[in-house]
């Protein structure tokens, strides 16, 4: 895949290989569809099977992949290179949320469920990006210079986190202090590092809450005064991905969300 349609500043995604962890469901899912609707070539990675949602393409391969162990992470990026010869951009979208209190009822914060929380999200991030980087690095510099794009998937949490939150906050946190200084050393490869920070999005972790929960996070969204929908998560990693004056930047996509303590 090498049409790599460019018009002024924008580059399109058509006939560029990504890579899109957390694939199988909620943001990631929703971006592997665009991308792929759009003419790109998607390496989609899940910790199981593939989803339903990604029958029909043509330009996608599936790989079953847990993004904190090196040697998943070294064999996605030489899959996109045996399937399409190319690796032009890496979506990191896989996370979990787990929440507990400090000092609750029953027990203290375990410290293995920080860790857990900490070495998926934070840990998995870096690993994927290391692996993904080096092997962009290889590739021909297209306009500007740029070699490819690595986009992250923070949270509002970063900010405002919860009471709960300790170990969730604390992850997402981590990717968005890494970007600036990500994006200044990827900047002699020609590779853009951009984090997006989303609030409340209709995934199904969130589609899970009871009713009441559901509508209370639904009242402290200004406007609109929703949940995010995956495809708008979509679209706005596909505007990063061809807009290569965005860099170093984590972009919070929230509908103008503060969270409160609870």
């Amino acid at each position: 895949m090498t049409d790599q349609t460019s018009t002024g500043a924008l580059t399109s995604i058509r006939g560029r290989v990504f890579i899109v962890t957390g694939a199988t469901s909620g943001l990631g899912l929703a971006t592997a569809q665009l991308f792929l609707a759009e003419g790109a070539g998607v390496i989609a990675i899940g910790r199981s099977g593939p989803s339903h949602g990604l029958a029909g393409f043509s330009q996608v391969r599936f790989l079953t992949a847990d993004v904190t162990r090196e040697d998943d992470a070294l064999r996605v990026c030489e899959t996109a290179l045996e399937t399409f010869g190319h690796l032009h951009g890496l979506i990191n979208c896989a996370g979990i949320a787990t929440g507990e209190l400090v000092v609750g009822r029953e027990r203290i914060h375990r410290l293995d469920t920080f860790a857990q929380v900490v070495q998926t999200n934070l840990v998995g991030t870096f690993n994927m990006i290391r692996f993904a980087a080096r092997t962009m690095s290889g590739e021909s510099r297209g306009d500007d210079g740029e070699r490819g794009v690595i986009v992250n998937t923070a949270s509002v949490a970063a900010f405002d986190g919860q009471i709960g939150q300790a170990a969730y906050a604390a992850s997402k946190a981590g990717i968005v202090g890494m970007t600036l200084p990500l994006a200044r050393e990827m900047a002699q490869h020609g590779i853009r590092v951009v984090t997006i920070a989303p609030g409340v999005f209709d995934t199904p972790m969130v589609q899970a809450f009871p009713d009441k929960v559901r509508a209370r996070l639904t009242e402290g969204i200004p406007f609109p005064s929703r949940f995010g929908r995956p495809e708008e998560f979509a679209a706005a990693v596909k505007h990063v991905c061809e807009n290569r004056m965005i860099n170093g930047e984590t972009i919070r996509l929230d509908a103008a969300l503060r969270m409160g303590a609870r």
